[in-house]
């Protein structure tokens, strides 16, 4: 198993957790901005499965959107669900950094 699973696992997170933001507050940013950060996720998974190029940068470039913002809410905000999207970025950048930084 290799970065194909926490990519398409972070894609699907995201993409939930905008569908949910929308049908709880019918915030439209909230499903675009999930369902496009999830998008980037599963195209990334979808290109490492498949030892296709650009595949790392894809889901990295995804967690650096995603912690671009929602880093600073959750710093603003002290709220749970900036703060777990947080997490999920950070976790992706280093997981998918590490693995950019091997390819150098």
């Amino acid at each position: 198993m290799g970065l194909e699973f926490p990519s398409y696992v972070l894609a699907a997170l995201t993409a939930t957790g905008g569908i949910a933001g929308y049908a709880r507050t019918r915030s439209k940013p909230s499903i675009i901005a999930g369902c496009a950060v999830g998008l980037l996720y599963a195209l990334g998974g979808y290109r490492i499965q498949n030892g296709e190029s650009y595949g790392v940068e894809l889901s990295l470039l995804a967690s650096t959107v995603l912690g671009g913002s929602s880093i600073p809410r959750a710093i603003r905000l002290q709220k749970p669900v900036p703060i777990l999207l947080s997490l999920l970025a950070t976790y992706g950048i280093a997981t998918f950094g590490n693995a950019f930084r091997l390819t150098l």
